[in-house]
This record gives structure tokens, C-alpha cells and sequence, in this order.
């Protein structure tokens, strides 16, 4: 339940979270959301007007620049909207007494460490994204407002580009497939993560003495862990059973280390997010990676 409703500033409505956000913000409050065609992150005077116009009760930031190669041959742009653009959202939000909740990744880790990840680890992003995306998280903190940091990774959506849908495309194209089998993570859909954050926000407008609100970075990812590999299989045998017609059969995937596939930005060989902090300070559950997954693929398959 949500008392007088909040007014809700979204930034990055047509990306895969944005897009989610829309659909479960929507009961909590009055949602403005804007994309690009709405409002020119480009522009940090034009974000700002849009915050000291509308004077939102909650700022989500669901916009970001999530070109990984693309971001090491122009670190410019990757800088403005990972980390510029936060920063004054930040600030504008410390001015008006506004939460701000924003999303980072597990690429502000080196993926070098064994076991999961937590909150307190070390961050040391090993790529443009990675560092700048760091760089968002520092600038939020460096305002002092109120705010909520959601790592994530691997996510994937019904709506937008992403791993499993690229796996499903090729699928119909090709009869053999190499895929990394040494690169570790969760698979975490877009629709979990915008559930999860409009569960918090009704935590956060329903609580009498905000300032005691447990703020800060949260990891949010589904539970479990997979490799690319298995994730790609995974997918094929679950549109296998549909019956959906594929050239590429589940057991013709051959699983490759990530040195035979080099990009410009390193990926993180460990990408494993412990989300236990954020479960046990909201009393939330979050499913099995398979069992986030389904609803999914089933919305992809059907299209």
C-alpha cells in the first residue's frame, strides 16, 4: 500500500529497465518519463531544467551509455551520460530533498576475485564503461542526497536488445554457434529489476523517518550463477520444447574460452553479484536466474 502518492521523474524510458519502470511505477505515483527524444542527456542544463521544473518527490535514472566497445573509442560521451549525467541528477535531487535511485553495474569490478561480490569489495573497472560508471556512483555519493545504487548484470528483456535474443536470432541462422564458457554470472531480467526497485520506493514513501532510510548501493541480480555457455544453452533448449523451428540445436554450441573472442573492452571473468544485502534490509526475494528467465523468453518467442 501507498499513501498521497509520489511524483516520479524517469530518465531512459526506451531502454530495456526504462522501459520496464514505466509499467511498474505506474500504480505507485505520478510518472513523467523521459528518453531521448524527450529530453538531450547531452544536455546537463536541459536535465536539470526538467528536475527544477517538474520538482519530482523520486528521480529513477534508468538512462545510460551501455556500449561497452563502443565506450574505449569514445570515452567522452561514455563520461557525460555514466557519470556527468548522474552527478547532476545528484545534485538537483540534494537541492529539492529528492531520492535518487540509479543503476550501475558489475563491471566496476576486475572480475578477478574468487566468490561473490559485495558491496564493500573494491571496485577496480578494467574498461571505459566500467570507470565511468564508477565514476556515476562517486559523484551521486559525493552530493550527499538521498539515494539508491542498484548494481545489476546480464540483463535482458522482453523490450530492447540483449544476449538472449541475439542467441535466439542466430539460432534461426546458423547450425553451430561458439559461445565464452569461462565468464561467470546471473542472467537478471529488466522486469525483476524495475519490480524490485517499485517495491523499495514503497518502502522509502511509506517510511516515517526518512532520514533513517537504509540508503546507498545495493546489489540486485537474480540468484544463481551461469556461464555464457550454458546460458545459450539454456535458451535454445527452452525454445526447443516451444517447438519454435532453429537450425541450431542445444548440443551444437561449442563452448570457447574468452581469449578466442577478444574485444575492445575486457569483460569481467567474475561477475557474481552477492545480493544478499539488498534481501535481508527489504525482505525480498529474488528468484532462480532459470525461473526470472521464463516469463521472458516465453514474451521474446511469441513476438
Amino acid at each position: 500500500m501507498i499513501l498521497q502518492k509520489p511524483v516520479i521523474l524517469l530518465f531512459g524510458k526506451n531502454g530495456q529497465v526504462g522501459f520496464e519502470l514505466q509499467r511498474a511505477l505506474s500504480p505507485l505515483g505520478l510518472v513523467h518519463a523521459f528518453g531521448r527524444q524527450d529530453c538531450d542527456l547531452a544536455n546537463l542544463s536541459q536535465v536539470r531544467n526538467v528536475v527544477s521544473q517538474l520538482r519530482p518527490d523520486i528521480i529513477v535514472n534508468a538512462s545510460a551509455y551501455t556500449a561497452v566497445d563502443k565506450a574505449e573509442s569514445e570515452p567522452q560521451v561514455a563520461y557525460l551520460i555514466n557519470a556527468a549525467v548522474p552527478s547532476a541528477l545528484a545534485e538537483e535531487a540534494a537541492s529539492i530533498g529528492a531520492l535518487l535511485i540509479h543503476y550501475s553495474t558489475d563491471y566496476v569490478f576486475d572480475g578477478m576475485q574468487t566468490g561473490w561480490y559485495v558491496e564493500d569489495d573494491i571496485p577496480n573497472p578494467q574498461s571505459v564503461y566500467g570507470t565511468s560508471k564508477l565514476a556515476g556512483e562517486s559523484g551521486i555519493a559525493a552530493t550527499g542526497c538521498r539515494n539508491l545504487i542498484f548494481r545489476t548484470s546480464w540483463v535482458f528483456g522482453a523490450h530492447g536488445g540483449n544476449f538472449a535474443k541475439t542467441i535466439l536470432r542466430l539460432a534461426k541462422e546458423r547450425e553451430s554457434l561458439n559461445v565464452i564458457a569461462d565468464q561467470y554470472g546471473a542472467p537478471t531480467s529488466a522486469h525483476l529489476i524495475a519490480d524490485i526497485t517499485a517495491q523499495v520506493i514503497v518502502r522509502y514513501w511509506n517510511e516515517v523517518n526518512r532520514e533513517h532510510f537504509p540508503y546507498g548501493i545495493y546489489h540486485l541480480v537474480a540468484a544463481g550463477e551461469t556461464t555464457w555457455y550454458d546460458y545459450a544453452k539454456y535458451v535454445i533448449a527452452y525454445a526447443e520444447k516451444t517447438g519454435i523451428k532453429l537450425r541450431l540445436k542445444s548440443g551444437a554450441i561449442e563452448a570457447i574460452p574468452s581469449v578466442n573472442y577478444p574485444s575492445p573492452a575486457p569483460r569481467p571473468s567474475n561477475s557474481k553479484l552477492d545480493s544478499g544485502k539488498l534481501r535481508k534490509t527489504f525482505d525480498l526475494t529474488l528468484p532462480d536466474w532459470h525461473q526470472d528467465m521464463v516469463p521472458v523468453l516465453e514474451k521474446i518467442i511469441t513476438v
